[in-house]
């Protein structure tokens, strides 16, 4: 999982505006957060600059790391 997805949680964004945005299904979204495909720079850009401005770009897109 991606940091993207904490980040979304985190601040209410629902997976459903993010593909929205990108022009693509929900279901496209979740499988690139959950790492089955990876995003294009051009959807890291639009995502980070839309929803995340106060976070890293690469922060966003780089794997999530588990406390458990």
């Amino acid at each position: 999982m991606l940091n993207i997805e904490l980040a979304r949680k985190e601040k209410g964004v629902g997976m459903v505006d993010m593909a929205d945005l990108l022009g693509v299904r929900y279901q496209t979204v979740s499988d690139k957060i959950k790492g089955k495909y990876p995003f294009t720079f051009e959807e890291t850009v639009a995502l980070q600059r839309h929803f995340f401005p106060e976070y890293d770009l690469v922060y966003l897109f780089s794997e999530a790391v588990s406390t458990a």
